[in-house]
């Protein structure tokens, strides 16, 4: 299918001023969270979680989600009281129920990377399982764009901590002052700036925006296709 020509509005900067150095272009690799920011799956993602939830005999809506979101899904399992004893049962039913849904790619997202793989090094640093995630990325026949891919199982820590992303900028053999990591979890800045890197929040697919904001992320765009117009000022 061929997406229709749009132009990229005005990008919203926070602290724009950090993102170059003595006004020259350093930046080499763009490194994307997958679920929200790329793929619109937050639907998905809370259908699952709340049949899941159901099947163990939890009430848990839509609401309470959003309030204690996390890529980290223990962190929602904590946050609901789920007895660590099921977690195991809770990420197996989590995947059934997911897999009745076939999300997206966010709107235009397909033509953003393809843009940018022109200028960039591309990466993805990711929450999701490795099986589930790489999958997706052959489905949406973007996987070859991405020079190196870290899911969960990759790293030693998840976000917030720095070791996924580390991992990728180690195997990239790139420092984090040449990079930029782009997602729509307040989870994701944080582990960006615990690795030096700098981070890009996409508040439009995120579920939880006021506490993307209030990460500080080094600037924000409502929705991914306004990356390369951003890209563009670095």
């Amino acid at each position: 299918m061929i997406e229709r020509k749009e132009t990229f509005p005005v990008v919203s900067f926070d602290r724009v001023g950090s993102l170059s150095l003595n006004g020259k272009n350093v930046l080499k690799c763009v490194l994307f969270d997958w679920d929200g920011t790329l793929l619109d799956s937050f639907e998905a993602d809370a259908q699952a979680y709340i049949h899941m939830f159901a099947s163990l005999g939890m009430k848990w809506s839509i609401a309470e989600l959003k309030r204690d979101y996390s890529p980290n899904w223990h962190h929602v399992y904590r946050a609901a009281r789920l007895p660590r004893a099921k977690w195991e049962e809770a990420d197996r039913l989590w995947m059934k129920f997911y897999r009745t849904h076939q999300p997206e790619l966010q709107p235009g997202a397909r033509r953003v990377l393809c843009a940018l793989e022109r200028r960039f090094t591309l990466a993805l640093v990711s929450s999701g399982s490795r099986a589930r995630v790489r999958r997706q990325l052959r489905e949406h026949e973007v996987a070859a764009m991405f020079r190196t891919k870290v899911c969960s199982e990759d790293a030693p820590r998840r976000k917030p901590h720095p070791a996924p992303l580390r991992m990728a900028l180690d195997r990239l053999r790139l420092s984090p002052k040449v990079c930029v990591y782009v997602g729509d979890a307040p989870e994701d800045v944080q582990m960006a700036h615990r690795a030096g890197v700098r981070a890009i929040g996409v508040l439009g697919g995120s579920p939880v925006p006021e506490r993307l904001r209030a990460a500080s992320p080094d600037a924000t765009i409502e929705t991914i296709r306004e990356l390369p117009n951003l890209l563009r000022n670095f």
